[in-house]
């Protein structure tokens, strides 16, 4: 099986400041994946190469390739909206639209794609809750404000806003760091079922949660990709001292 993402020579930039050095990796199909390393090192940056968040910022530019399903996202006439739309993203603070009701939350995405049979929006948003490990905490409360639920439980409506339009892919920049250890354990076991038919990219700070999580964990360090491999590997036997040292919290 071809692997979801294949990164070539991947250098970031926000200014004159380079961010991302020559990062090259591969990222499994139906894995999850954990980017670790200290505060500034670049993490954020890579997962918003991912799906072209990067170039939204001012100033911001890349360089080399990022190959999606084989096909070259950054390539002529690949349209970025596109893009993202197959690879979803849940921010480190949850963000639910405070106007707008649980149900509309969910159905944001599918209403701005032109899709309005309620019957269709009815079905994708229950099935996106669902997914989401939401449902039965809100079935009785779909009209209720997004902005109204728990910490955890706007975490998971943005998980399933994310859903509804049917990514491949699902990006998480730190999902947890906001969220209490119990709503910390429902986002990870929810995580670790979406692998089952999602790709998944986890940014985090939390090296137990790197080991509880994932498959596959990359080490970054000052813009560049110091160690990748099976997150057991990694964790068991990491063969960089920079890694070792970083795990066994000499710095951070």
């Amino acid at each position: 099986m071809a692997p979801k993402f294949e990164i070539e020579d991947l250098n970031a930039w926000f200014g004159s400041k380079h961010v991302l050095k020559n990062i090259n990796m591969k990222i499994e199909e139906n894995a999850v994946t954990a980017i670790i390393g200290p505060s500034g090192c670049g993490k954020t940056t890579l997962i918003r190469c991912l799906n072209r968040m990067h170039e939204i910022t001012p100033g911001a530019r890349i360089s080399g390739k990022v190959l999606f399903n084989r096909v070259n996202i950054y390539g002529n006439g690949i349209d970025p909206v596109m893009i993202r739309r197959k690879i979803g993203m849940v921010f480190q603070k949850p963000n639910p639209f405070p106007m707008m009701s649980v149900y509309d939350n969910v159905a944001a995405g599918l209403k701005l794609n032109g899709i309005r049979d309620k019957k269709n929006l009815d079905e994708v948003v229950r099935r996106s809750l669902e997914l989401a490990n939401l449902w039965d905490e809100v079935k009785d409360d779909l009209n209720k404000s997004g902005a109204s639920l728990s910490g955890g439980q706007q975490q998971r409506l943005c998980i399933a806003r994310a859903l509804a339009v049917e990514p491949e892919v699902l990006l998480m920049d730190e999902p947890c760091s906001a969220l209490d250890p119990i709503a910390t354990a429902k986002i990870e076991a929810l995580i670790r079922k979406l692998a089952e038919n999602y790709t998944v990219v986890i940014v985090t700070h939390n090296m137990q949660q790197a080991a509880r999580v994932s498959d596959y964990t990359a080490f970054l360090y000052l813009g560049e990709l110091i160690e990748y491999g099976p997150t057991k590997q990694i964790f068991e036997n990491p063969k960089h001292e920079l890694t070792e040292r970083y795990l066994t919290g000499e710095f951070g």
